[in-house]
């Protein structure tokens, strides 16, 4: 019997402002009361972004409030907080990143069904006003057609 992910966060924003190249699952380094926290659910990707720095991905703006039965060993909650990817990986993600227009942006955080937490990293590049508009004109028509595609079958 495999137990499916269970999802904490998503970052909608990201889908919104960027055009999404590639993803990768990536690991988190977090602490145990950290954990805790987001078993009930508790955090924030709207703000985050990823930033390479010598060789490493750091998780920058996420909120992972403190856990209400944890003690005074609980951490910032808006501490920067290490993702944990394979070298080659962090390297060509590096590498991308220095070109223009291009980011990491994390889409994510969940639970594998192992029971650890992961984020799901994408390389993006970030999308003009207009292709915002056109997006969301895309978004509508598909909407519409659905809606009367409902109406025909009843």
């Amino acid at each position: 019997m495999k137990k499916e992910e269970k999802t904490i966060a998503k970052n909608r924003r990201a889908f919104h402002d960027y055009e999404i190249l590639e993803t990768w699952e990536a690991g988190i380094e977090l602490t145990g009361t950290e954990v805790r926290s987001l078993r009930e659910n508790h955090c924030q990707l709207t703000e985050c972004f990823v930033l390479a720095r010598g060789g490493e991905l750091w998780l920058n703006n996420v909120h992972i409030p403190p856990f209400a039965h944890g003690n005074i060993a609980n951490p910032d909650p808006d501490r920067k907080r290490k993702l944990l990817m394979h070298k080659r990986q962090i390297r060509y993600l590096e590498e991308k990143a220095r070109e223009k227009g291009l980011a990491i942006v994390p889409l994510k955080l969940y639970f594998k069904d192992n029971g650890l937490v992961k984020v799901e990293v994408a390389l993006a590049r970030g999308k003009k006003l207009y292709d915002k508009r056109e997006s969301m004109k895309e978004r509508d028509a598909r909407r519409d057609v659905e809606r009367a595609m409902k109406e025909r079958a009843r």
